[in-house]
């Protein structure tokens, strides 16, 4: 799905993006509009994607462009106006990366998946990777079993070979590098993260 927004980084700029999570009882607030705004409140996907847009205060974090950003209102919360939506890329190494990591995890898709759900999921990951904290506080989910839920929903090819209990983070870099014959190198958020040592030292 192509871009459809975008908003360029200061010239020069290549450093992968911060995180701007929404205060807590904020995002508790706002998760809670969208989940009592839509038809099926109960429903895993509104769940999920009511937990992922409220997560950041600048949308630009998520990747999604306006058109994904209306679509997943419109059939998730359609009480409820979609908000500006942009795309910020930093750099031609992250923008690569974004579309080759995007691309690895729908070729993984779940055949009960709906399509646009997992796109726009995709997005959302990949631009997670970008940042430097675990992909669960990324995503601003609750922990760790919530990215294996939500992978295991739309990915679960990939869950199954995550046999050795690799961060999630770390585990699909390595499984893009070699999709493609390619030495596993980190995710560009990586080198910023309190626990790089830990993934990539010695002990790794």
């Amino acid at each position: 799905m192509s871009v459809a927004c975008h908003t360029s980084c200061p010239s020069g700029s290549t450093h992968a993006p911060r995180s701007s999570m929404t205060r807590p009882g904020s995002f508790r607030r706002a998760r809670a509009d969208m989940i009592a705004a839509s038809a099926n409140p109960h429903s895993p996907d509104t769940i999920l994607f009511a937990t992922l847009l409220s997560a950041h205060n600048e949308t630009h974090l998520l990747g999604l462009s306006c058109k994904q950003t209306a679509w997943l209102y419109e059939r998730h919360f359609g009480g409820l106006a979609a908000p500006a939506a942009s795309v910020l890329i930093c750099s031609e190494e992250h923008a690569a990366f974004i579309q080759s990591l995007s691309d690895f995890l729908l070729s993984h898709v779940a055949v009960s998946a709906d399509i646009t759900n997992a796109q726009c999921l995709a997005t959302i990951i990949a631009h997670a990777c970008l940042r430097t904290d675990h992909l669960w506080r990324d995503l601003g989910l609750g922990g760790r079993d919530d990215v294996t839920a939500m992978l295991d929903r739309y990915f679960p090819a990939l869950v199954k070979r995550n046999t050795d209990g690799t961060r999630w983070k770390k585990f699909l870099a390595r499984e893009l590098a070699w999709s493609t014959g390619l030495t596993p190198r980190p995710a560009p958020g990586c080198p910023g993260c309190e626990d790089f040592d830990f993934c990539f030292g010695a002990r790794s």
